[in-house]
């Protein structure tokens, strides 16, 4: 019993299973009320030729307000399960209230349109009360949509913060030891970027639109390449050209020596990655780096940012590695 208790919204089923019963009873009095009125039987069914099928007035009832309970209740129960995603909980919510208000309003227009009717040949459905009804009904269903607060679940998400929560709590330095930043060229680089592609490209769009786009996909890719994200923490170094293709991985362990600089892209082949003998770049522009050396006599370097971030990451680079070797915190 407990388990199905945390599986299901208790909110959410009370009203999923209490509102459609309310609404059909309503029906049903309601219908009552306008019993004397009404012909026998009621007709049901409309063609083109008029009137084709009748129902007595008790099985008419019955049958309505069991469509209403039966079919609200298939669609509002599958907002109930909090395993499924908030939104579509609030989309099953809010269209099991307008389904089942738009039945009530077809079965009410249905009678509506017989009342004062002496032969139900003669009757129609009522269509105000249509209308204003389904209208009603879709703008109910957008606002239960909308205001329908589906209850908190735990979730794959939630055990990972709280483990990261108590990992931050049992050692108050790993968030010291984390660094995540972004690294591009100047802007100057990028208009000179646009003037060498983007604007001959502009110029030959009409006579070859395929050399064209060739130009703009080039310029897209190289403008890529002059960004870069740095990513440090205690398993060492990491970065990833574009944001997402990886050409750095330095581990913690074999870092020997990290050094903020400042560097000329030039002394190490240029922008973006570079890779000659024992050396390793990835710089974005000039400038502000950090260099580590690697305990097998490796180099790797990395455009920090600015001054404060190449220094800090400089720091966090020499942290870690000194914890991976085992020689302390500090």
């Amino acid at each position: 019993m407990g388990t199905f208790r945390e599986a299901v919204d208790a909110k959410a089923l009370r009203f999923a299973l209490g509102f459609p019963v309310l609404l059909a009873v309503a029906f049903v009095v309601c219908a009552v009320l306008l019993r004397p009125d009404l012909p026998e039987p009621l007709a049901v069914l409309w063609t083109s030729d008029g009137v084709t099928g009748f129902a007595p007035f008790p099985a008419f009832v019955g049958v309505g307000g069991g469509l209403i309970v039966i079919i609200s209740w298939l669609v509002l129960l599958q907002a109930v399960p909090v395993s499924r995603p908030v939104l579509m909980r609030r989309i099953m919510m809010g269209t099991g209230i307008a389904l089942s208000l738009f039945i009530t309003a077809v079965l009410a227009a249905v009678l509506v349109g017989q009342a004062g009717v002496a032969d139900a040949r003669a009757a129609q459905v009522d269509a105000i009360v249509l209308a204003m009804g389904s209208g009603f009904a879709l703008a109910m269903g957008v606002v239960v949509g909308f205001v329908f607060k589906a209850d908190e679940q735990w979730s794959v998400d939630d055990d990972r913060a709280l483990e990261q929560a108590l990992e931050q709590q049992l050692d108050p330095d790993l968030a010291r030891d984390n660094v995540r930043l972004w690294v591009h060229a100047r802007s100057s680089v990028f208009v000179m970027l646009i003037v060498a592609t983007l604007f001959p490209a502009s110029l030959i769009a009409l006579a070859l639109p395929w050399l064209s786009g060739l130009l703009v996909a080039v310029a897209a890719v190289l403008a890529a390449f002059l960004f870069a994200r740095v990513t440090a923490d205690r398993s060492g170094l990491r970065v990833f050209v574009a944001g997402f293709v990886r050409v750095m991985n330095v581990p913690a362990a074999t870092i020997s020596s990290a050094a903020a600089s400042d560097v000329r892209a030039a002394e190490y082949g240029g922008w973006g990655y570079r890779s000659h003998g024992d050396t390793t770049a990835v710089l974005v522009s000039s400038g502000p780096a950090v260099v580590l050396k690697q305990t097998d006599g490796q180099r790797a370097v990395v455009s920090g940012g600015n001054p404060d971030s190449a220094q800090r990451l400089a720091e966090v680079l020499s942290r870690v590695a000194a914890r991976a070797r085992g020689e302390g915190r500090s």
